[in-house]
């Protein structure tokens, strides 16, 4: 099993909270954190934006992205949602087997 972490921005805790309970409900991934207080400037249509949002970090398998990824795009308010995924290098093996039994 190949383990990934996913950040995905979101305007708000609520928003983040709904996709976080839609995404592990659905064993796209097996646990989500949401960050408060993230300041983002970035370029949008030409324009510099400085935003308050919240960071989720999810916990999946690699295979799993895709779905994932697709899935956040329904939901996401956000017209170009942040889905961004990295490898795990090494991690417990309790805590990366428990990953594999809760998702898909």
């Amino acid at each position: 099993m190949e383990t990934i972490i996913v950040y995905v921005t979101a305007p708000n805790e609520e928003e983040a909270s709904k996709l976080a309970e839609a995404l592990v409900g659905e064993r796209l991934a097996g646990c989500a954190n949401i960050v408060k207080g993230v300041r983002s400037i970035y370029n949008w249509q030409g324009k510099i934006e400085d935003d308050a949002e919240v960071l989720m970090i999810m916990k999946t398998q690699r295979h799993l992205f895709e779905l994932l990824s697709r899935r956040v795009k329904e939901l996401h308010s956000y017209t170009v949602p942040e889905i961004i995924a990295m490898p795990v290098i090494e991690g417990s093996v309790d805590y990366l087997n428990w990953l594999k039994e809760v998702t898909g």
